[in-house]
C-alpha cells in the first residue's frame, strides 16, 4: 500500500531542498552524500529517499524549484501598464528580491551541469528561457533596433544584464553600502544607457 502525503509534505520538502542546497554548496556535489544531507536535516536516510530517490533528483529538484519561484516572483512583478524602463528596473528588483538568502541554491545551480540527465537540462531549460523572455521582451520594446536580423543583439544584451545579476550573490551583501533597490537601478541604468551605443 502506497504511503499516504503528510499534511506538511510541502513544507518539509522544502527545508530538506534547502539543506541538501547548503551540503552541496560547502562540500561540493562529489563529495555531499545522501546521508550527509540526511543527517544534517535531521531525519532518515530513508526518508529522504521518499521524497528523492537519488542524489540527482534532489540536485534538480533544488535547481528546478529555485527557478520556478524566480519565474512567478517575475510574473507577480510584471506590470505592463508602467513605462517601459521602469517595467524593467521593476524585474530587476524582483530578480535580486528573489535572490535574497538563495545564495547556496544558486551555486548549486552553477556547478550541477554533469550531475543532470538529458531531461532534467531540458526541464531546466524551459523554465530559464521563460524567465530570460520576460527580460528580453521588455528590452525589445525599449530598442527594437537590437533585433535587426542583420544585427541581432537582444540576446547578447539580454545575457549581459543576466551577467550582472548572477554573479551578484558573490559581492553583495544586505546593509551594505548599496541596497538591491539602488543596485537594481544602476544595473538597469547600465542596459538602458549602455545600448544606445550598441550599433
Amino acid at each position: 500500500m502506497a504511503r499516504t502525503r503528510a499534511d506538511d509534505f510541502e513544507e518539509k520538502q522544502h527545508q530538506l531542498l534547502l539543506t541538501a542546497a547548503h551540503v552541496f554548496a560547502t562540500q561540493g556535489m562529489e563529495k555531499a552524500s545522501m546521508s550527509q544531507i540526511a543527517s544534517e536535516a535531521g531525519v532518515s536516510k530513508s526518508l529522504l529517499y521518499h521524497y528523492y530517490p537519488s542524489k540527482d533528483a534532489l540536485i534538480f529538484a533544488i535547481i528546478h524549484t529555485h527557478l520556478v519561484e524566480l519565474d512567478l516572483a517575475l510574473e507577480r512583478a510584471a506590470n505592463p501598464d508602467l513605462p517601459v524602463a521602469r517595467q524593467l528596473e521593476i524585474l530587476v528588483l524582483a530578480m535580486l528580491d528573489a535572490y535574497r538568502g538563495a545564495d547556496e541554491q544558486h551555486k548549486v545551480q552553477l556547478n550541477a551541469g554533469p550531475a543532470l540527465s538529458d531531461e532534467q537540462r531540458s526541464q531546466i531549460l524551459e523554465v530559464e528561457r521563460r524567465i530570460v523572455k520576460r527580460f528580453s521582451a521588455i528590452i525589445r520594446e525599449i530598442h527594437p533596433v537590437l533585433d535587426r536580423p542583420d544585427r541581432p543583439l537582444l540576446m547578447p544584451v539580454t545575457m549581459s544584464l543576466f551577467g550582472m545579476l548572477n554573479w551578484v550573490y558573490m559581492w553583495f551583501r544586505d546593509g551594505g553600502p548599496v541596497s538591491r533597490e539602488e543596485y537594481a537601478k544602476v544595473a538597469t541604468t547600465l542596459i538602458l544607457e549602455g545600448v544606445k551605443a550598441v550599433r
